[in-house]
């Protein structure tokens, strides 16, 4: 009870939703959720709600507030098109294996497939986004249904979703007369549990074995290690193995660690490459990093597996020994398993190659000439960004010099969009992280076209005053697309230029500060007067829109594509050909 009045749907909904543990819901108010809006109003001591201006943005704040924290990441929406929008950032939680609950509204129950105003069922649209999808049939039906999504959200690190009649939610709970007669009031109780599997003992020995009888060892790891740094270094330090990392595993060890190559893919270095190209044995912890092309050979290496998802293990590469449970856990049980080796030369080899690589990305990143290379901004921008400084990337060649140039440090967090690899993600992000970590910066690097998308959730950061620095490499082009149109396809671009926007302005406009970056020389002083500003700052970085973010290694089919899509009467054909000689790509014209 609650005064005079019995507790409504929603109000069970939020009781529920405050018994595992949420603390923050983002979403959008609407006439399909007025009764939940009632519910978030009257426990706003409990309960935060942050209003955004998108229900596609507040889908990917509820997936950048789980891949943060590792709690579940709630959202919600209206009927019909408030709901629909959620779809784009669930399916970026989906594919991230985050752990998100989506919440829709629906139109009046006994209105619903009478072609009545936004007669979307909503539990047929979100099948495929979701591990649970389920109707609310009534009012004591809530607790059940929320229970269960709950639980399946976190249990299977996908996304559940609610939807939720209008009426039902404003309907007063009576278990006594509303409840069938199978249905005991009481028997749903939320139980929180943590997953920490071990491995079977002779899998164990097993793995250890092909250790010992390796001669080049790698390990590659991702998210699902994150939580394991100490227990990585360990393994690679004691049998000398080059740690790689995939996107989403940026932060699993400190690039500048002596251990680690860096990334692997479009966007890694070179001495990873080389790495996989050469092991006889690939570790993969916790990641099912997608691009296997970038992988050994099939036949070529042994590998070992160590995978929480049981449905991962060999997606990519045959598996020899398969680890299945959490990578701390199982890690902890190997290494004293493991003997220490001796023999060194691979992993030299690999960190002589990675100073080189080292070298080769500080000198692109301190270029001096203008237009002003991209790379600079990010290299200037990653140097002073503190240890606990949360970092949120964007989808475009943003990536590229976000995974090259800002070097995470020991305490940071950094995520992307990794396997939808969606525009629009980066500010979303940085906003669920600003709100869930007041205390720690909270910067988001995007590119201008994936900011535009999504830009009037700057105003969000706004509203709530967020520590949060956004920093636009600002080119005036799909520049990625233009590159896959030239790199891929032999194309010359076609329809990837901007409008440009003045987005100091815009940040004016909205509230909060706005700068300008034109130059390599004036990144030092307006990065360190907006990163000392504690509130929301937008800085433009104005860049070149001929700088090619070319993958590590050039292959030829490439190079060709390439000079074909000058030949065939690329735009800007002469301007690319001078960046592309300058920034060392000879082989590429």
């Amino acid at each position: 009870m609650f005064g005079a009045r019995k507790m409504t749907g929603g109000d069970c909904l939020i009781e529920t939703l405050i018994e595992w543990g949420v603390d923050t819901i983002f979403g959008l108010p609407g006439d399909g959720i007025n009764g939940i809006m009632e519910a978030l109003r009257t426990r706003q001591d409990k309960i935060k709600f942050i209003q955004v201006r998108h229900e596609e943005a507040a889908a990917f704040m509820a997936c950048g507030y789980a891949k943060f924290t590792g709690k579940l990441g709630v959202c919600l929406a209206t009927s019909g098109p408030g709901g629909i929008h959620l779809l784009n950032g669930l399916y970026d939680a989906k594919l991230d294996g985050q752990p998100v609950l989506a919440i829709t509204g629906m139109q009046f129950h006994d209105l619903l497939q009478t072609h009545s105003q936004q007669d979307i069922e909503l539990d047929k649209v979100f099948q495929d986004v979701a591990v649970y999808s389920a109707r609310v049939m009534g009012t004591t039906h809530v607790r059940a249904v929320t229970n269960l999504a709950c639980n399946k959200a976190l249990t299977f690190r996908g996304v559940s979703h609610i939807t939720f009649p209008v009426d039902f939610q404003t309907g007063e709970m009576d278990f006594e007369h509303d409840t069938s007669k199978r249905n005991v009031h009481g028997h749903i109780q939320p139980v929180e549990s943590e997953v920490r599997m071990g491995a079977p003992e002779e899998f164990l020995t097993a793995a250890a074995q092909l250790i010992k009888d390796c001669k080049r060892p790698v390990i590659l790891a991702g998210r699902g290690a994150l939580g394991a740094t100490d227990e990585l270094i360990a393994l690679a330090d004691k049998i000398g193995a080059p740690i790689v990392k995939a996107l989403l595993g940026k932060a699993v060890v400190p690039d500048d660690h002596p251990l680690t190559t860096g990334g692997i893919g479009l966007l890694g270095t070179r001495p990873s490459q080389e790495a996989i190209e050469k092991c006889d044995l690939l570790i993969l912890v916790g990641t099912s990093f997608p691009y296997i092309e970038f992988y050994p050979t099939p036949g070529d290496a042994k590998c070992i597996q160590i995978e929480l998802d049981r449905s991962r293990i060999g997606l990519r590469y045959p598996v020899d020994v398969a680890l299945n449970g959490d990578s701390r856990t199982i890690l902890s049980s190997l290494i004293p398993k493991v003997l220490k080796k001796e023999n060194r030369h691979f992993l030299e080899s690999a960190q002589r190659g990675m100073d080189d690589w080292r070298k080769d990305m500080i000198k692109m990143a301190t270029r001096e000439e203008m237009p002003m290379k991209p790379q600079v901004a990010a290299w200037e921008l990653g140097k002073r960004l503190p240890e606990n400084a949360i970092v949120s990337c964007d989808s475009g060649t943003n990536t590229t010099w976000w995974a090259r140039h800002i070097p995470a440090k020991r305490g940071q967090m950094h995520t992307v969009s990794g396997t939808l690899a969606s525009m629009a993600c980066g500010m979303p992000y940085a906003i669920a992280a600003a709100v869930a970590f007041p205390d720690r910066l909270s910067v988001a690097f995007v590119g201008d076209g994936g900011f535009t998308m999504l830009m009037s959730e700057f105003i969000t950061c706004v509203k709530y005053q967020l520590n949060i620095k956004i920093v636009i490499v600002k080119n005036n082009s799909l520049g990625l697309i233009k590159w896959e149109q030239m790199v891929f396809l032999g194309n010359p671009e076609f329809a990837c230029d901007l409008q440009p926007i003045d987005f100091a302005k815009f940040a004016e406009a909205c509230g909060a500060r706005g700068y300008t970056i034109n130059r390599p020389e004036e990144c030092a002083s307006i990065y360190d007067e907006a990163l000392s500003y504690k509130g929301p700052v937008l800085i433009e970085a104005v860049v070149d829109p001929n700088e090619p973010p070319m993958p590590a290694k050039i292959t030829v089919a490439q190079a060709m594509h390439f000079a074909e899509s000058l030949a065939r009467g690329e735009p800007d054909r002469l301007n690319i050909a001078i960046t592309a000689s300058k920034a060392g790509l000879r082989q590429m014209i």
